[in-house]
């Protein structure tokens, strides 16, 4: 989704700084995108790594009007069989990493005279999730996150907000077919996401069309979190 994310600022005529741990990959993207596109080694899990980032984001292309925390992974355990170097390693980059980039470039968004943060959070973060408690923890942790930096920076006109993703078609999911997943018995929309889909809520999110939107969750889940779907077929025998 990172990637997506970048393609679609580029398209709009942005400058992007990506950063990642992945760096054969990181450069490839950022080698497709061109000149306004930049890559760096991020670790979101360390505060110096941050800094250091915001810094060569400034001197590259001035200061920052848009920050999108999307780095994650998470763990597939019961919760009593989690151990605690998963449970930290997953909220370390989650929760901590969100934390850090916040704290690092909120400065950096003043002096641009205000812009847009946005936390990628999850259907895990509006319903537990068996299986991925690490994963489901760090992201109702991160609407909380997102709620407080809202109240906190809105005077800097500074607007802070989360989307909930369901199911996406990337290659963390590569293999995961509708069938295998369930998805019959989750979503109103009976498919996975495509990356693009969730960048275009991501770009309206920046823009100025949401401009009075902060402290929001905007849900991009095919209807996962509304509740539980019509039987395919049932609709008929419903209605007649």
């Amino acid at each position: 989704m990172g990637a997506s994310h970048a393609r679609g600022f580029i398209a709009e005529g942005a400058n992007v700084v990506i950063g990642d741990v992945l760096d054969d990959e990181g450069h490839t993207v950022a080698a497709e995108l061109g000149p306004r596109c930049h890559y760096l080694h991020l670790d979101v899990s360390d505060p110096d790594q941050w800094a250091a980032a915001v810094t060569a984001t400034e001197a590259k292309y001035g200061p920052i009007a848009v920050l999108i925390n999307n780095a994650g992974f998470g763990t597939a355990s019961l919760l009593a069989d989690t151990s605690t170097e998963d449970w930290r390693g997953v909220l370390s980059v989650i929760i901590d990493g969100t934390f850090y980039g916040i704290r690092a470039a909120v400065p950096s968004i003043r002096r641009n005279g205000g812009g847009a943060i946005i936390n990628i959070s999850s259907y895990a973060g509006l319903a537990g999730t068996p299986l991925s408690g690490s994963y489901t923890t760090s992201k109702f942790a991160l609407r909380g996150l997102t709620r407080v930096a809202a109240m906190e920076l809105g005077c800097d006109n500074i607007r802070v907000n989360s989307i909930h993703p369901g199911y996406v078609a990337t290659p963390a999911l590569t293999g995961l077919t509708p069938e295998m997943a369930g998805l019959r018995n989750k979503l109103a929309i009976v498919r996975m996401a495509e990356s693009e889909e969730v960048t275009k809520m991501v770009l309206f999110v920046a823009s100025e069309d949401a401009a009075y939107c902060t402290g929001s969750e905007f849900v991009i889940d095919g209807g996962w979190s509304a509740g539980s779907p019509v039987p395919i077929g049932a609709s008929e025998a419903l209605w007649g």
